[in-house]
């Protein structure tokens, strides 16, 4: 099997993030899942507990490796021997975003392809955006994301009044 990277945020991972890795897992071995610096976004949760969520959220899927890095995707691809990585798209919205990264890594890297998989449709709305403006206004969010990570944030995220 060939080595793939899923890149993000992951602030926090949500079920629609898991699906797509889950996915990925089941093509690709070793799957790099591996958290990146986005700084353009003030993270609710730091890389190392972004990390350990994902390493719980992964636990039982064979051949993920939960990784954080701080500089450049074709730079950690590069180093790892990674040729392929995952996007998930969830709405053609995410395509134009999406699409503008894949070149600049294609420049950065020529030889790194993305390769986009659509997210489910009943995954088509989740954002980590979203979840987290669940939380703060006292929203239920254990369907929306992994047990641990609703725990984290309903410690992390008092509800508003």
């Amino acid at each position: 099997m060939r080595a793939a990277l899923v890149p993000g945020t992951f602030d926090p991972v949500t079920l629609g993030h898991l699906d797509v890795i889950a996915r990925a897992a089941t093509i690709f071995e070793p799957l790099y899942v591996t958290v990146f610096e986005n700084l353009e976004k003030n993270p609710l949760f730091p890389a190392a507990e972004r990390v350990q969520m994902l390493r719980e959220a992964t636990a039982d899927l064979p051949g993920v490796v939960v990784e954080h890095h701080g500089g450049l995707l074709a730079d950690y691809a590069r180093e790892r021997g990674v040729l392929v990585v995952v996007r998930g798209l969830r709405a053609v919205s995410d395509f134009e975003y999406e699409m503008a990264m894949a070149e600049m890594n294609k420049q950065l890297f020529g030889e790194l392809e993305t390769l986009f998989m659509m997210t489910r449709p009943a995954n088509s709305y989740l954002s980590s955006t979203l979840v987290k403006d669940v939380a703060r206004r006292g929203g239920d969010v254990s369907r929306l994301v992994p047990p641990g990570v609703a725990a984290r944030l309903a410690a992390r995220v008092p509800p508003s009044a």
